[in-house]
């Protein structure tokens, strides 16, 4: 199979190594073979974007914005194509893949016109004769470190307002998932982006992502993935003044009332904790519902859980796919056998007996918000049920977490929504939806463990991908 190389002011660079993708629902299928980049790699790619990055920084806006929207047509026009390539490299259901290309393509959509706005202001100085004006200029070169559950959506939601904001960018996509970042690579190319203005660098964390938050003329690095990897690269992003953006973890609960309506409740949290394989950082992996409902919400959603249809993500009958590695299943698997050392009931949770890395969905009954199980995000298809007395229990146990992602409570009450949206400690709060779920217009991002620096997503994004600038002028 011919290897697919990196992408390297503007052309096709070999590499050294190798690495193989392969379909997590049926190892027999190579998806790929993709070159496994080192530090050269990313010398180079760092210095064609610093080459680059004036020009098209200086640019009309207009040019940003028509390269932009020529990518969301392409785009739009292969999404089927990328649907099925993301459902055989990442394990999601053709269904969700295909709503992620699409995905990708509003997104370079909406920054097009994003390029056109680059808002400032014009204020009288307290000084007679003197103006005052606030301008926005792009950072230079940004190196962008992806993950691989979302492998097009979230390399399209930083590439395209860092380059509509006139950056240039060094792309490092998870090494489990490079097919859908290639692909975005030969659409960029294919509509006109400037050599050394986009840069795709695949390979490991540890020698790629290394590599570019220790670069020095990297200015700015974003980076969605764990909090532990987020860590390390906050503090070389200190130690060599980068600006940093991360997005982490989550451990998001959906707080079920009372006064909920149970079959909305049951087809919020079926969605927010198993879909997608609950390989999602916005998952609800903590349900906590209040006692005078908690036996018949346990019972609704233990039946439809158990009745969901796992299988080929090729299938269109399927609901949940594979988990994306054998490591994944294995540290999936220990957490369920942590659940019932911890004294859950365990109601599913095991390995399938078939090719793949297929795990049915697990509920870990009778949790404690102090369990592991309750704290740790597992970032599988596993949800803790937890009971709380009350309202003010189940808020309390809510924002009882190191993490503040995203959020949710099930309730037929205004006044319970109303507190619920008030009181909670997350960046996103959800209303009698799904945890998971996001709209690309809107600010995305949590607080405490889950997020660091600026939000992702909408107009704001742009903030991140932007120096500020304040001019005085004197006319004399």
């Amino acid at each position: 199979m011919e290897i697919q190389h990196n992408f390297i002011n503007g052309e096709w660079s070999r590499a050294d190594q190798t690495s193989e993708n392969r379909n997590p629902a049926n190892p027999e299928d190579l998806v790929g073979v993709y070159a496994r980049g080192g530090k050269a790699d990313v010398d180079a790619a760092v210095a064609a974007a610093r080459t680059a990055q004036p020009a098209w920084g200086s640019a009309s806006p207009q040019i940003r914005s028509d390269v932009l929207r020529r990518v969301g047509d392409r785009l739009l026009d292969r999404v089927e194509e990328m649907g099925r390539l993301l459902a055989r490299e990442e394990g999601k259901t053709l269904a969700e893949a295909r709503g992620e290309a699409l995905r990708a393509a509003q997104l370079f959509h909406f920054y097009s016109g994003e390029a056109l706005r680059n808002p400032g202001e014009k204020l009288p100085s307290l000084r007679d004769g003197v103006e005052a004006e606030v301008t926005r200029e792009p950072l230079g070169v940004v190196g962008l470190i992806t993950p691989w559950n979302f492998p097009i959506a979230i390399p399209a939601w930083k590439t395209a307002p860092a380059l509509a904001a006139g950056n240039a960018v060094v792309l490092k996509p998870a090494d489990l998932t490079p097919s859908c970042a290639h692909l975005l690579a030969q659409v960029l190319e294919a509509a006109g982006c400037p050599p050394g203005v986009f840069n795709l660098v695949m390979g490991r964390g540890s020698e790629i992502g290394a590599a570019l938050t220790g670069h020095p003329d990297v200015a700015a690095i974003s980076f969605t993935g764990s909090e532990r990897v987020g860590r390390g690269i906050a503090l070389d992003c200190a130690r060599g003044m980068k600006k940093v953006q991360l997005e982490m973890g989550g451990k998001n609960p959906m707080v079920v009332t009372a006064k909920a309506d149970l079959d909305l409740a049951v087809a919020a949290c079926l969605n927010g904790a198993f879909f997608s394989t609950g390989q999602r950082c916005t998952a609800s992996s903590r349900l906590i519902v209040e006692a005078p409902v908690h036996d018949a919400f346990v019972e609704k959603l233990t039946a439809a859980m158990t009745a969901l249809r796992i299988g080929d993500p090729l299938d269109a009958a399927t609901q949940i796919g594979p988990v994306v590695s054998e490591s994944q299943l294995a540290g999936n698997l220990d957490y369920v056998r942590l659940a019932g050392d911890e004294g859950c009931e365990v109601i599913g949770g095991q390995r399938l007996n078939r090719p793949g890395t297929f795990q049915s969905p697990a509920l870990f009954l009778g949790a404690a918000n102090d369990m592991r199980v309750a704290r740790e995000e597992i970032f599988g298809p596993c949800a803790a049920v937890i009971k709380a007395a009350d309202f003010e229990e189940a808020v309390a146990v809510a924002n009882d977490t190191q993490f503040g992602l995203s959020s949710g409570i099930c309730t037929g009450s205004l006044r319970e929504a109303t507190e619920f949206r008030r009181r909670s400690k997350a960046g996103m709060v959800m209303v009698n939806l799904p945890t998971a779920g996001v709209d690309y217009h809107v600010p995305f991002g949590g607080r405490g463990a889950s997020s660091l620096g600026g939000r992702e997503q909408g107009r704001m994004a742009m903030d991140f991908y932007t120096s500020v600038k304040t001019a005085y002028t004197y006319a004399g």
